[in-house]
């Protein structure tokens, strides 16, 4: 049973800033797609960032360019969100996702392995 754990989700007011972490089994993380989604009240879930711990491949979702950076670090095995200049589109159930199988990041059918999520709260 692979675990994913996050943490650092929280309510903040607009144009505030929050920090996701997601951590992975040793086993699971090196040369692996790891990514976030999120999903609002009534919304479908959406990719908003993934990227590759082999280094050099980052995506973003077009709604979170320029405000937020998925980063890592192999020590702790973690995946980082880093959320600047929310909005209140921004609120959701934020889950770390591992392991993709196809050609989208952007799918959440093409992930195998899905944290419980840590919600966010923006508000005005």
């Amino acid at each position: 049973q692979v675990q994913l754990l996050e943490s650092g989700g929280g309510s903040v007011q607009v144009g505030g800033s929050l920090r996701l972490s997601c951590t992975a089994p040793a086993s699971l993380y090196p040369n692996e797609y790891m990514a976030w989604f999120r999903q609002g009240p009534g919304k479908e879930r959406e990719g908003v960032a993934a990227l590759y711990t082999g280094r050099t491949r980052i995506f973003y979702a077009d709604s979170v360019k320029g405000r937020f950076i998925i980063s890592q670090d192999d020590a702790k095995n973690t995946v980082y969100l880093q959320m600047n200049n929310l909005k209140p589109e921004d609120t959701g159930m934020y889950i770390c996702a591992a392991d993709l199988n196809g050609a989208s990041w952007a799918l959440p059918d093409n992930w195998h392995y899905w944290g419980q999520g840590t919600q966010v709260t923006v508000s005005s």
